[in-house]
């Protein structure tokens, strides 16, 4: 069976740099800047000696599921880490689990794919290389 971990939550805001200061002012996070395969700006902020973070960007330009967030805004998924992503979304999809994007490798090295639990949350699944 695959181990996970807690890895992310990912917020989405109308004023990323506005919402990423506030993160950085009151919890003293560490600011990391990268850029979304789609080209959105993903503002990371770093809490707990890099174990987790809170990923802050723009909205989707293309949605994975229906948005239901109050004006577009807030908790859009969180992402779980798995060491073996293969197992785990076999073993999930065993189980009935709806997944809305498959595995994609993204360029960096970390496979990705996404579902949707019973209450209609979006969750990340991920391993990163190594």
């Amino acid at each position: 069976m695959p181990n996970y971990w807690m890895d992310h939550v990912h917020l989405v805001s109308k004023d990323p740099m506005k919402t990423a200061e506030f993160y950085e002012k009151t919890f003293g996070a560490k600011k990391k800047d990268e850029t979304l395969p789609d080209g959105r700006l993903l503002l990371t902020r770093i809490l707990d000696n890099d174990e987790v973070s809170i990923k802050i960007s723009n909205p989707r330009p293309r949605l994975l599921v229906a948005n239901t967030l109050p004006d577009g805004c807030g908790l859009e998924h969180y992402g779980i880490k798995t060491d073996d992503i293969e197992a785990a979304v076999a073993e999930m999809k065993g189980r009935g689990v709806e997944f809305v994007q498959e595995i994609t490798a993204l360029p960096s090295g970390t496979k990705i794919s996404f579902f949707v639990t019973p209450d209609g949350d979006l969750v990340e699944l991920l391993q990163r290389p190594g």
